[in-house]
This record gives structure tokens, C-alpha cells and sequence, in this order.
């Protein structure tokens, strides 16, 4: 995918996740698009139509203080950045789900939900979870240099090629966290298409959700893949819940339907 790092705004909560957006748009040599999405209860706009488009009496200027505010945050980071800015209307998961499906990567902040088995689809980042259909970073809890890279669940071959990246990006240990109930994936071509990568492979028990949050307080990213279909109802579930209790940034890697 060649589209922008697109990253959620909704104010100063979200500029740990602008700051990491516009890294990752750095890093990937493409544009920074911040989206505020504005919750629209009209069942006559479809998600991500602006209302001055419809003749609405909001106006574009009294909408984009926190978008302001993220664009200095983003040159600051990355001032070589392209940087576009947009309010959307809508549903703010589906508005950004919709982004998504032309993005490199979406970018959120998350935020605490309650308890590891409270209201797994209270937050946008984990409604995005089940729902997006391209990459996912979910800026949460500690956010830093230290610790290994996380990969769970399955180890999936889109996740895991991202994973690895990850690691050998940050200069990191890979942790490969495997479910007891399943054989462990062969890793060997990406062993060696990545040398310096120091693997370490564990297993945890078959609810690896709970296992991955365990294991996201000593990492600095957690990786997880999930196809959005009945078949990977636990895949999904176990995203959700890591992306809404997680004690570090979580990337969610869509797989391609086998």
C-alpha cells in the first residue's frame, strides 16, 4: 500500500499518537494525513462527508483547533513530512475504517476500557480491531525504546514479516509468544532474512489475549494478526482485548483470507 499514514485526531489525547504517525510517515517516505472525526447522528450523511458540504451550519474553522495543534505536533517530529488535515463526519470507526482502505498504516490512540474482561468494544481502537481491513498502530500505555518486539497469536505470515521489520528497525529481541493448543509456525525464511534478529519463542495458554497483555508490560510493541471472518472469532477477540488493555503500543496486522 502507497497511501498516507493516516492518524485519528480528537484533541491533546491523541498527540502521542500523532508524534508516532509522523514517524511512522518518515520512516515509510509517505504523507501524514490527520482525520478529526466529528460524530454525526444524521443518517443522511455517509461516513466521512463534511456538513458544509450539505449546506450545515458548522463551520470548517470552529473544527480544526485540534487539528492545528497535530500539525505542529507532526512538523515538530517530522518537518519533512507532507502533512494534509481533514474533519470527517460520521461514525468514527467506520469513517476511519473507510480511511484505512487507502492508507499505509492507521494510527490511534487507545484508551483504557475496564477490566481485561469489561467492554471490548467500548473504544474506536478496538471496534478498528475487528473491523479494519489495513494495518493498524494503536498508541497506548508505555511508549519508549526499551523491551523486545511481542508476536502473538499464531504468528501469521503478514504478522510475523511485520514483526521481524519491527525488530530489526528498533534494533530489538523478537519475542514469538505461541499457543499451546497450536504447532508453532516455521519462521525459519524470515530467521534468515532478518540475521540480527534475536528470536525467542514462548508459549502461553490458548486464551492469548490475557497472555499478550501479560506479556506487553515489558515490551515496546506488541504485534497480533487477525482475519475478520467467524472462522477467527478468538483471533479478533484477542485483539480487541489487547488493544484496549495492552501496557504498550499494539499493531494489528490484517491477513489475507487463505
Amino acid at each position: 500500500m502507497s497511501g498516507p499514514v493516516v492518524v485519528g485526531v480528537d484533541g491533546l489525547s491523541s498527540l502521542a499518537a500523532v508524534e508516532a504517525a509522523a514517524r511512522e510517515a518518515e520512516r515509510l517516505g509517505t504523507g501524514l494525513r490527520l482525520a478529526h472525526v466529528l460524530p454525526w447522528s444524521s443518517t443522511h450523511l455517509p461516513p466521512g462527508v463534511p456538513p458544509w458540504d450539505r449546506g450545515g451550519a458548522v463551520t470548517r474553522e470552529s473544527l480544526t483547533s485540534a487539528l492545528t495543534e497535530a500539525h505542529r505536533a507532526a512538523r515538530r517530529i517530522a518537518p519533512g513530512v507532507a502533512v494534509t488535515q481533514d474533519v470527517l463526519i460520521g461514525e468514527p470507526s467506520a469513517v476511519l475504517d473507510a480511511e484505512s482502505r487507502r492508507a499505509s498504516l492507521t494510527v490511534v490512540g487507545g484508551r483504557p476500557a475496564t477490566g481485561v474482561g469489561g467492554r471490548l468494544g467500548a473504544s474506536v481502537a478496538g471496534q478498528l480491531a475487528v473491523r479494519s481491513r489495513g494495518p493498524l498502530l494503536v498508541i497506548r500505555g508505555r511508549f519508549g525504546p526499551e523491551g523486545p518486539v511481542v508476536l502473538g497469536n499464531d504468528t501469521s505470515r503478514e504478522a510475523a514479516e511485520f514483526a521481524f521489520s519491527e525488530a530489526t528497525r528498533r534494533g530489538t529481541d523478537l519475542v514469538v509468544l505461541h499457543p499451546r493448543t497450536r504447532a508453532a509456525r516455521s519462521l525459519s525464511a524470515l530467521r534468515r532474512k532478518h540475521p540480527d534478529v534475536v528470536v525467542h519463542e514462548r508459549h502461553a495458554g490458548s486464551w492469548t489475549g490475557h497472555a499478550l497483555v501479560e506479556a506487553s508490560g515489558t515490551a515496546q510493541l506488541v504485534v497480533i494478526g487477525a482475519r475478520h471472518t467467524i472462522a477467527d472469532t478468538l483471533r479478533v477477540s484477542a485483539a480487541r482485548i489487547l488493544v484496549d488493555h495492552a501496557h504498550c503500543p499494539v499493531a494489528v496486522i490484517p491477513l489475507r483470507a487463505a
